[in-house]
């Protein structure tokens, strides 16, 4: 979706003939702000085009063995500092009006998040086959290989208490391959139409699947847990990253 919105504005160009200033009328583009998108949304789409136009300079060849492209033009995104959403930790009564409309699938997942602090992605990939269990606590950690933890540059353990573990549990035997799929397919986010749906009929339609990471990170802070133990949790690499989530 996103490449084709962006695709829409450059035409029939030719990659050697895109330039940057050719993308400004979708930035600019009145439907687009009419539809509330933040800068970051319209950068996920301007990166679709600058990872295209990286790889024909870098990657791509044809049968003389030269790149597509050379140099690749540069692509401007936009600012995100000042323009990102601040963090919204959810209160404890807004789970009670939102998760009765979920659909079952949807709101095991989001229950599952809201007890880990698990990103999106990692959620919606969780496989059986990382699961390692830990017999003498009656519990099980998931070991997520690198290519699948932000940034890749190690893996992380996905530590569940007793409620992510009783939803784990639930699903054993659902499917041979992910812990939480739908008609024995990958689910790609939790930020779907169903979510989109019932957080206006929750009247909560600010609240994002995001908001779930933020809200743990809050709970153990009330809790008195210590800022490094929030933090692999949370799986932060960078210091200061925790404290993003007050």
């Amino acid at each position: 979706m996103a490449g084709k919105a962006v695709a829409i504005f450059i035409g029939k160009l030719t990659l050697d003939q895109i330039r940057d200033g050719m993308l400004a009328s979708y930035i600019k583009d009145q439907d687009r702000k009419a539809k509330g998108l933040a800068n970051k949304t319209i950068n996920l789409c301007l990166g679709k085009g600058r990872r295209i136009l990286n790889l024909a300079a870098r990657r791509w060849r044809d049968e003389d063995g030269k790149t597509w492209l050379e140099p690749p033009p540069l692509i401007t995104m936009l600012p995100l500092i000042g323009f990102q959403r601040e963090p919204r930790p959810i209160t404890w009564a807004e789970p009670r009006r939102i998760m009765p409309l979920l659909p079952d699938h949807l709101a095991k997942m989001v229950l599952f998040d809201l007890n880990t602090g698990a990103r999106d992605e990692v959620v919606c990939g969780l496989k059986w086959e990382w699961e390692i269990a830990i017999p003498e606590l009656g519990v099980s950690v998931f070991d997520i290989p690198r290519e699948n933890v932000k940034g890749r540059k190690r893996g992380r353990v996905l530590v569940c208490n007793t409620v992510p573990q009783s939803i784990i549990e639930a699903q054993r035997g659902t499917d041979p391959e992910y812990v939480f799929p739908y008609q024995e397919h990958r689910i790609e986010t939790m930020n779907n139409n169903s979510w989109q749906r019932v957080r206006k009929l929750a009247e909560i339609p600010d609240l994002h699947i995001h908001d779930l990471r933020h809200t743990v990170a809050m709970r153990l802070r009330e809790a008195g847990i210590r800022e490094e133990a929030i933090a692999d949790i949370l799986w932060h690499t960078r210091q200061g990253m925790t404290a993003i989530t007050r």
